[in-house]
């Protein structure tokens, strides 16, 4: 766990993810190896990686904060959709298999990484314009996806900002404030929905376990601090290609998850 939250905290800082891309896959095999009633692994991967990205994605955007790279007005409008996404992804995750998300997520993670490489950065200041209807479809989508894999959505996020104008700093500061979001409500919704079944886990509230919480958060959330400082040294073209061939890693990731299942 300690080895495993080193690198996921600095890369949610760097690229204003909450870490869950990492952090989910090792608190499974963690979990697994500890015994834990295989039926309810994955919930709790997913709800524990949510309770670690609340700390890890407050220290993120207040270090982003301070080089004015966070959107707070996007974050109140955006928010709320992402919010619904997120509950409706939650309530819906106990249900759903895992084998053909895994599947879609993975398309979309190459779509996004390929548009994000190739993208021409222009020289000349950008207008932003998110209307009500493109925050609120994006919102959700990116809530309810993110919702059963136990991630901060900022895979998706970063480039939907990007898309309507967003500077890469300021879409990666802004992400990870939209992140905190989904962190909680999808905490919240996993530690209800494990208390509503009556789970019984070690050393667990619900789908949240406590001594993973406890080791990861206090790495994390210092580890992100110098990720976030990282991020403002780069070159803002060279940290969207960055950013693209980071998702190409996910996504190749999860294709072979897809293929081992």
């Amino acid at each position: 766990m300690i080895i495993t939250a080193i690198p996921a905290g600095f890369a949610a800082g760097l690229f204003g993810i909450g870490g869950g891309l990492i952090t989910v896959p090792i608190l499974f095999y963690i979990f697994n190896m500890s015994g834990i009633e295989p039926t309810y692994l994955m919930h709790l991967a997913v709800g524990t990686s949510f309770c670690i990205i609340i700390p890890t994605s407050i220290v993120s955007v207040l270090t982003h904060h301070q080089h004015k790279a966070v959107d707070f007005s996007i974050v109140k409008g955006y928010g709320f959709f992402v919010a619904v996404g997120v509950i409706l992804g939650t309530i819906l995750a106990a249900s759903l298999k895992t084998k053909p998300l895994i599947l879609f997520f993975t398309i979309v993670v190459y779509i996004l990484a390929f548009y994000l490489i190739f993208l021409k950065e222009k020289e000349e200041k950008i207008e932003i314009k998110m209307g009500l209807l493109a925050k609120g479809i994006s919102g959700i989508i990116s809530g309810f996806i993110s919702a059963p894999m136990g991630i901060g959505g900022a895979v998706m996020n970063v480039p939907i900002l990007k898309f309507f104008g967003y500077p890469i700093n300021k879409a990666i500061g802004s992400a990870a404030a939209i992140g905190f979001v989904i962190a909680l409500f999808g905490a919240l919704g996993f530690l209800i929905s494990g208390s509503y079944l009556n789970v019984n886990l070690p050393l667990s509230f619900g789908f949240l376990n406590l001594p993973a919480f406890l080791i990861f958060f206090p790495i994390t959330t210092f580890m992100a601090r110098l990720g976030a400082k990282a991020s403002h040294r780069v070159n803002k073209k060279k940290m969207t290609k960055y950013f693209g061939i980071f998702l190409i890693f996910i996504a190749t990731r999860f294709l072979y998850e897809y293929f081992s299942i």
